[in-house]
């Protein structure tokens, strides 16, 4: 009997132990994939900043030219895809107007929204990459916005997921969320929140799991 009572104890104690190996491996696994779009993101970043610096460099003023000469924002982001065509690995056919995005509190993008954008482009790796003209800007204001969903046609489809972004000036390029302060940044970038701040919240070393 007392062994019989042993092996229903230790019977119980190794489900319970595998019970919570069953609830600990969706989490890892979920925190691991988070952690490789977020590294994807930041090896965009990095190649939208050496695109910026080839530009500074080479180019600066015969870029801006064309970018002034052009009469409508369709024909700037064209211009600028264009610049960004050969470090991106862009496709000219536009992603399927079936993809959507969404907030990170689970709202999706409102088409009155800056951050709504209408055409998508393929990336080679698969990316889907936004460009958005920003109109009226003067040199030293934002130009376009990018958003880049490193994880493609897949899902979640989010901001602060899969989804991050940039803004374009003519001197520099910021991550979006840049301009908050710390507790603002990091409400964003929650499940209360857009999603948006976490591209930049990410790239200073915020955690996802905060």
């Amino acid at each position: 009997m007392k062994l019989s009572g042993w092996r229903v104890e230790y019977t119980i104690t190794l489900l319970i132990i595998f019970a919570g190996i069953l609830l600990f491996i969706p989490t890892s696994l979920q925190s691991t994939v988070q952690a490789n779009l977020i590294t994807k993101w930041k090896d965009c970043y990095n190649k939208l900043t050496y695109v910026q610096d080839v530009i500074l460099k080479q180019e600066k003023q015969e870029i801006l030219t064309s970018f002034r000469r052009a009469k409508t924002a369709e024909e700037r982001e064209e211009i600028f895809r264009e610049i960004l065509k050969p470090y991106f690995r862009l496709y000219t056919t536009k992603a399927t107007k079936h993809y959507h995005s969404k907030f990170m509190n689970g709202e999706r993008v409102p088409k009155d929204s800056i951050y709504y954008f209408t055409d998508y482009y393929f990336s080679d790796k698969k990316m889907v990459v936004g460009i958005k003209d920003v109109p009226n800007a003067a040199e030293q204001e934002n130009m376009f916005l990018i958003t880049i969903d490193v994880n493609g046609l897949l899902p979640p489809n989010t901001w602060g997921k899969d989804i991050f972004g940039a803004k374009i000036y003519s001197d520099r390029i910021e991550s979006l969320g840049e301009d908050l302060s710390l507790p603002d940044m990091k409400n964003d970038c929650s499940q209360e929140g857009t999603g948006v701040a976490c591209s930049y919240y990410y790239k200073i070393g915020g955690s996802f799991a905060d």
